[in-house]
């Protein structure tokens, strides 16, 4: 049996994210961008103890390693979209444990977005956007911040190149 995928705005913003990355960082470039990855703490058995983040990047030279089917060790900046009956914020702990040195969390209910950076073997909370707040969210693992604005259906994501002047919203 195959799970399901999230609703189609899950996808869309994976989809977003996946388009700016690709931009920036060559498909077949020392970074691996995926939409999504099984990530595990081990090479055999990885399918006993695994978690599927939306997005990922490994950044050449980070501690991630291929094994095929899975990521073995944490990816570098990880981003997980938050859906209804979903345990996002239950994996960190596992993700710190890998050793993952960022997470965004874009929670849809209500709408924020939370960056969390590894500090002291744990992945903890440096801030928190919401719509309109113009509250930047800025990575010191990828050349990216990260920001809500208002919206008229929902708020609209923008991410901002932080050496160029580029920026896209969704």
């Amino acid at each position: 049996m195959i799970m399901p995928l999230p609703n189609m705005e899950h996808q869309r913003i994976v989809g977003f994210f996946m388009r700016v990355f690709y931009q920036i960082f060559e498909l077949d470039g020392p970074v691996l961008c995926l939409p999504g990855a099984n990530v595990s703490d081990r090479i055999q058995g990885w399918d006993k103890n695994y978690r599927e983040p939306d997005v990922i990047v490994v950044l050449e030279g980070g501690q991630a390693k291929e094994c095929d089917t899975h990521l073995v060790g944490g990816p570098d900046f990880l981003v997980e979209v938050i859906s209804p009956d979903d345990r996002s914020r239950e994996k960190l702990p596992f993700y710190a444990k890998l050793g993952s040195r960022e997470v965004l969390l874009i929670d849809r209910d209500p709408w924020q977005l939370e960056l969390y950076q590894l500090k002291r073997g744990k992945l903890r909370l440096v801030g928190t956007a919401k719509p309109g707040d113009e509250t930047k969210l800025t990575s010191v693992v990828l050349p990216f911040s990260f920001e809500l604005l208002e919206g008229k259906s929902r708020p609209k994501i923008r991410i901002r190149h932080t050496e160029r002047e580029w920026a896209w919203t969704n």
